[in-house]
Order: C-alpha cells, then sequence, then structure tokens
C-alpha cells in the first residue's frame, strides 16, 4: 500500500504533463463557440454614429461577416486595413463596436476609413455577451438568414483571408445564391 502511495504524485505529475504539451500545439485562434449553428442574436441597439437604431433584421439577407472590435483594440488597428480592402472588394462586412467610447469610435472611423455597412455600438458589452466575445478582435461568419456558421479569432491579415477564411465566406455567397 505504501508503494502506491509513493508512486501517487508521480501519475499525477505525468497527467498534467500530458494535459500542458498537448495545450500547446492547439490553435487559439480555433476558440470553440457554442453559438455555431445558431441564429444571431437579437439585439436592439445604436449605430456608431448615433443617428438610429439597429436589430437583428438590419443584418439578415445576405451573407456576412460580423467583426467586433474596438479602439483601445491594438490588434484592431492592424486588422482595419485589410478589412477595408475586403469591403472594395465586395464583402459584407458589419461591425460592432466593443466596450468602446463612441465618440473615440466616430473618430476612428474617420481617420482610418469605415468598412462597415453597419456599424453597431455595443457600448456595454451586452451583444458581445451574448454572442461569448472573448475579446477583440473577433469574426463571425453569418449566412443570409442570420445564422452563425463560422467564427475566428484574431486578427485578419491578407494571409489569414486569403489561406482560411476566403473560401468559408465564398461558400456562404455560393449556398446563399438561387
Amino acid at each position: 500500500m505504501r508503494r502506491w502511495l509513493m508512486l501517487l504524485p508521480l501519475a499525477i505529475f505525468l497527467v498534467v504533463a500530458v494535459f500542458l504539451y498537448r495545450g500547446l500545439y492547439l490553435d487559439p485562434a480555433e476558440l470553440p463557440s457554442a453559438m455555431i449553428g445558431k441564429p444571431f442574436p437579437a439585439f436592439s441597439l445604436p449605430t456608431v454614429e448615433g443617428d438610429k437604431t439597429l436589430t437583428k433584421a438590419d443584418i439578415l439577407g445576405k451573407p456576412a461577416l460580423v467583426n467586433v472590435w474596438a479602439t483601445w483594440c491594438i490588434a484592431c488597428k492592424v486588422e482595419h486595413p485589410v478589412l477595408n480592402k475586403l469591403a472594395q472588394q465586395g464583402v459584407t462586412i458589419y461591425g460592432i463596436n466593443y466596450k468602446d467610447v463612441n465618440a473615440d469610435a466616430k473618430k476612428w472611423l474617420v481617420e482610418f476609413h469605415n468598412p462597415y455597412q453597419l456599424g453597431i455600438s455595443d457600448a456595454d458589452g451586452s451583444l458581445g455577451l451574448n454572442l461569448g466575445v472573448y475579446g477583440a478582435p473577433e469574426t463571425f461568419f453569418i449566412d443570409a438568414k442570420g445564422i452563425i456558421r463560422d467564427k475566428f479569432v484574431g486578427v485578419i491579415d491578407e494571409q489569414v483571408w486569403r489561406e482560411k477564411l476566403a473560401a468559408r465566406y465564398q461558400a456562404l455567397v455560393d449556398e446563399a445564391k438561387p
């Protein structure tokens, strides 16, 4: 019995070591989302411009990226030029300005250009919470019916778009064609 008790710490150490070793090879951009396959949450929030209130109905009708961003997010500044380029190429992008000062967001969009067809101001983070957002930037892929089909966590740069995300978006566009 004593011998078993002496081996117990070694066994616990080995189990923990295996889990930690496995974690070294996980992709942090592949965070699971309970929202995949579910409808985009209902919301009623002002635009970043503050001129009207947007609801879920405003983002339905065509496949789109829903990009969660903020002016306090350094990675969002890196991602923003790529989003501008994608918007110029016809990619539909809606923005959720997450837990941010609205005046700062308006200034950012003037200074760095606005790739968003609709800009949703989520100052208190309620929509982000309903989406299960960990932080910014995060991008959700929604189909024409507003079903969340995929999620990407992290900066979308040109390589990530080309190698990982463009095909996902194109599949949604192709699926929406009559």
